[in-house]
């Protein structure tokens, strides 16, 4: 992977449609912001992709939902992690040439409106406005009663990643949000308090090559007195004028131009990892694996998800050094066909 290469991008401060009336990129959208300013309006069928992903960590627990359509296929699933005791369970659906009501529409601008898919197993809703965003989920081992809520002049981090005209990716990256509520696995309840406990968004928008390999980490929480947020991505940026790079400081998001070095045991996933460059210099410890593949020759994903704890530090903008220790998140590489 090639690091250290730093970009230009420009932070686009005005609402931009992500796409031209002939549905290819539009050239304005690269680029990115603070908030959610992208208009998905993506057209035709067949390579377009739409995803909302949702990850809460508490100091007891890990819990994902996630909703991703790709025109002709919808898939839904849940996971769940006691991370005291390395007890877990995922639970997924795969609808292929789905109708309507699977997946009704989903918003075309981040932040908006509702997501909703309907399984045969599995029921999951996703509903934002004014400020907050309800996550339901209903499967035979696991209810989920969230409400994720988005501070006043809250930041996130979107950026456009071009492959070319008809391949591109508008991708929205926030976290640090506070979250209430209840889960229930295998009929244990968990409390989910603001105090303690943390969502991150995934939004997905765009029309992706059929061959692509990525990285992502990310964490939220207080380290010194500090709320920390860590955003970093890799591979799926390679060549584009663009990262998925930032930091988030006391609310404030820190974007990175530059691609970051990763070091990883592709043998040994549980072994450590590290994550380096511009500023950061930061140790990734996993604890769990949540690995998945599946192959059906055209369309293939394999994953390894590693949940575990950052140590290490980064540096503000003004060059202040922050210590960052056992900081609960994730790093993961994916491979997918689609």
């Amino acid at each position: 992977m090639v690091s250290g290469i730093i970009k230009t991008e420009r932070e686009i401060t005005e609402p931009v449609d992500l796409c031209l009336p002939n549905g290819r990129l539009n050239p304005a959208a690269v680029g990115w912001t603070r908030k959610p300013l992208h208009r998905a309006n993506l057209s035709g069928w067949g390579r377009n992709k739409r995803f909302e992903y949702w990850c809460i960590t508490t100091p007891e627990i890990v819990v994902a939902l996630n909703v991703s359509h790709g025109d002709y296929r919808v898939t839904l699933a849940t996971f769940f992690l006691d991370h005291t005791r390395l007890q877990a369970f995922s639970e997924a659906e795969i609808h292929w040439l789905p109708s309507h009501d699977r997946v009704p529409a989903m918003p075309e601008r981040s932040g908006i409106g509702q997501t909703i898919g309907n399984g045969d197993r599995m029921q999951i809703a996703m509903r934002s406005e004014s400020g907050t965003t309800s996550l339901q989920a209903r499967t035979d081992r696991l209810t989920i009663e969230l409400e994720v809520l988005e501070p006043p002049n809250h930041e996130s981090m979107g950026v456009v990643v071009p492959w070319s005209s008809r391949r591109f990716q508008y991708t929205r990256k926030d976290n640090c949000l506070p979250v209430r509520g209840s889960v229930i696995a295998d009929g244990v309840s968990y409390a989910v308090d603001t105090q303690t406990a943390y969502a991150t968004l995934d939004h997905g928008r765009g029309r992706w090559p059929y061959a692509i390999t990525w990285n992502w980490a990310g964490a939220s929480g207080r380290c010194h007195g500090r709320e920390i947020g860590l955003q970093f991505g890799a591979k799926w940026t390679d060549g584009t004028p663009s990262t998925e790079n930032a930091l988030r400081i006391d609310g404030r998001i820190h974007k990175i131009s530059e691609e970051m070095e990763w070091v990883y045991d592709r043998g040994d996933w549980l072994r450590p990892w590290t994550i380096r460059g511009a500023g950061v210099d930061l140790r990734f410890t996993p604890i769990y694996d949540r690995q998945s593949s599946f192959d059906r020759l055209i369309v293939c994903s394999k994953e390894h998800q590693c949940f575990g704890h950052f140590d290490g530090h980064v540096h503000c903008p003004d060059g202040a050094r922050i210590e960052i220790a056992r900081l609960l998140g994730w790093a993961e590489e994916v491979h997918r066909r689609w």
